[in-house]
C-alpha cells in the first residue's frame, strides 16, 4: 500500500506564499500523473492542480497563475508552489496520483493544513 506524506502546511497572510511536499512511497511514482487536492469542512476534495510523469501541467482555474506544480521523481516527491495566498486557499492539501485519470487513489494521507488569514 502506498502511503503519502504531506508536509509544509501553516498561517500566512494574505498574499503570502508557501511551498507544500507531498512524499509517495512508491518505487513506480515516476510512472504516475500527480496531483494536488484541498478540502474544507463540507465541501468535497477537489483538485487544484496535476502534473503528469512527463511534467505536463494543469491547474484549476481558481489557482491558475498563482500555484505552480512540480516533481521531484529522484525523491519521490511532488511539490506545490502557492503564491499570492487568499483567505478562500484556506483547506487541508492532500496528494494523491491524479484520480481523473486513474478512477482511483491510493489511500489518502493525513494532508497538510494551510490557513491564510491576516
Amino acid at each position: 500500500q502506498v502511503q503519502l506524506v504531506e508536509s509544509g502546511g501553516g498561517l500566512v497572510q494574505p498574499g503570502g506564499s508557501l511551498r507544500l511536499s507531498c512524499v509517495a512511497s512508491t518505487s513506480s511514482f515516476s510512472d504516475y500523473a500527480m496531483g494536488w487536492y484541498r478540502q474544507t469542512s463540507g465541501k468535497q476534495r477537489e483538485l487544484v492542480a496535476a502534473i503528469t510523469s512527463g511534467g505536463s501541467t494543469n491547474f484549476a482555474d481558481s489557482v491558475k497563475g498563482r500555484f505552480t506544480i512540480s516533481r521531484d521523481n529522484a525523491k519521490n516527491t511532488v511539490y506545490l508552489q502557492m503564491n499570492s495566498l487568499q483567505p478562500e486557499d484556506t483547506a487541508v492539501y492532500y496528494c494523491n496520483r491524479d484520480i481523473t485519470r486513474y478512477g482511483i487513489g491510493w489511500t489518502w494521507g493525513q494532508g497538510t493544513q494551510v490557513t491564510v488569514s491576516s
